[in-house]
């Protein structure tokens, strides 16, 4: 017999429920049933509000693409089926990166869906929907929120599948070469010549595009640490192993930069020539001047230099989160159509609302975190002026920042904690942490962010995707944001015991 639910009413019994990257849980709570369900009511959402307001698009397929985690393939499948017996056509992108199946959409006039859980942990996944223009954004979220959905009866008690059969089909290689076609298209092939290039390969979907393009655009590429074993890298907080294995490679081989992403390849990782990863938010301001922008927007969290280096005519700030960047980068590009506008994170994701000119060749907009765009801007750097990362890093003023987090914190809790400490104000932050000083400044944007009397920054905020509670600092120097971060997290556990 079927059921009707309410998306709303599912996601607070599933425990899988949207964060600023689509829907997350874990993988024991993301059942065939919770999956197919949430897409019907993505699916219901277009056909009976977003299609209405965006009357030159129809629907009549949906592209899915996923991640290398084991359980992605069995989501892709469940997400598959939705699409199927809402009586539209699934294009199986197969395994490619989020940017690359986001693209495909947007080319062809059609939602996309890109199964994966990012940088989380393998016992974790999630689903990125995208409309025909992009990423859905936080208006679109609650609309999906409010449908109620119509559950065959196709699942058994544990909210599985009876009957296993195969929805997808054929991969069909559309979306991929896109992707590699956008930047072949558009650099020379001699752009990256001369150049030695490490790619941290881990178990990122986009590994062997990134080696592809690198080698298509002249450079030498040395693959580095393959695994067939899922590894959740996070580009705003990078493990200790990750940092030596840099570092020790850089050395052993020579190289001018290393780069590598997180699991679906949207947020970028890219090293100087001695390994030293660059931090998403500085990354981002060499690419936004790569690129000739104008208006640049970046979450409250991003190091200040964006605008002390006064690069950028423009440069608005917002919550955390993609699709907050994408609502204010939508708002500028209308009000300013003549100028290139891009926007950036502090985990390296990169958004290109404009078009852009490079070597004579349009680089068409692409209003999702990319990570490709970023790595290829910052090398074109080292060969338009002949420096070493590290030397183009200089350009910028001294503004170190850094980030780690508290795991396994439910957000309800950060949240709570951190409004506690807003309340209390300087008496308990001054009990909390003692040895930095009166605070001149506090940004409620996002969480908690306190800029001290000497101009250090001490940022606390519950994360969207995760149990986790987050915490991000800035200084003038490296030893004094070593400092900070360790403190502010040593701080943050005697505070939460």
């Amino acid at each position: 017999m079927e059921t009707r639910i309410k998306i709303s009413e599912l996601m607070q019994s599933s425990m899988v429920k949207f964060g600023t990257s689509g829907a997350r849980g874990l993988v024991a709570d993301m059942t065939d049933m919770v999956c197919y369900a949430y897409t019907m009511g993505f699916i219901q959402y277009l056909r009976n509000a977003w299609l209405k307001k965006y009357t030159a698009f129809s629907l009549s397929a949906i592209a899915i693409a996923g991640d290398l985690r084991p359980s992605t393939p069995r989501i892709m499948q469940a997400v598959a089926r939705a699409v199927r017996d809402a009586g539209l056509e699934v294009i199986n992108s197969g395994d490619i990166p989020s940017p690359a199946v986001a693209l495909y959409g947007i080319k062809n006039m059609i939602p996309a869906v890109m199964v994966t859980g990012s940088h989380i942990p393998s016992d974790r996944n999630g689903i990125k929907y995208n409309t025909a223009l992009g990423e859905i954004l936080k208006d679109d979220e609650l609309a999906i929120k409010e449908q109620v959905v119509v559950i065959p009866d196709i699942f058994d008690e544990t909210g599985m599948f009876r009957d296993a059969c195969d929805v997808l089909g054929r991969v069909d290689s559309g979306a991929r070469v896109g992707y590699i076609d956008r930047w072949l298209q558009v650099f020379p092939t001699d752009f990256l010549k001369g150049m030695t290039i490490g790619v941290y390969q881990h178990s990122a979907v986009g590994r062997d595009i990134m080696n592809l393009v690198l080698a298509r655009l002249g450079a030498v590429v040395l693959p580095l640490l393959r695994s067939d074993t899922f590894i959740p890298v996070d580009t705003e907080a990078i493990r200790e192993e990750d940092v030596t294995l840099a570092q020790n490679f850089a050395r052993e081989h020579k190289l001018d930069a290393i780069i590598s992403t997180d699991g679906d390849s949207d947020r970028p990782l890219i090293s100087d020539e001695y390994g030293n990863w660059l931090r998403g938010d500085i990354a981002g301001i060499l690419t936004a001047d790569y690129l000739g922008a104008d208006c640049v927007v970046t979450p409250v969290s991003s190091n200040t230099a964006v605008e002390l280096c006064e690069k950028f005519d423009i440069v608005e700030r917002t919550m955390i989160g993609s699709p907050y960047v994408i609502a204010v980068l939508e708002k500028l590009y209308q009000r300013h159509k003549d100028l290139a506008v891009v926007g950036y994170e502090a985990n390296g994701g990169f958004l290109q609302m404009s078009p852009v000119r490079i070597f004579g060749n349009t680089l068409e907009p692409l209003p999702t975190r990319d990570a490709m765009i970023v790595q290829l801007s910052i090398l074109g750097l080292v060969k338009k002026f002949g420096l070493p990362i590290s030397e183009l890093i200089k350009w910028l003023p001294s503004r170190i920042s850094a980030s780690d987090r508290l795991q396994g914190i439910p957000s309800e809790y950060s949240s709570q904690k951190i409004a506690e400490l807003v309340a209390s104000g300087q008496e308990m932050i001054e009990q909390i942490l003692p040895e930095l000083g009166q605070v001149s400044f506090m940004d409620l944007t996002d969480g908690m962010r306190m800029t001290f009397e000497n101009s250090d920054i001490v940022h606390f905020r519950a994360s969207g995707n995760a149990p986790e509670l987050r915490c991000y600092v800035e200084a003038d120097s490296a030893a004094r944001v070593d400092y900070l971060l360790d403190y502010s997290i040593s701080a943050l556990k005697r505070w939460l015991e």
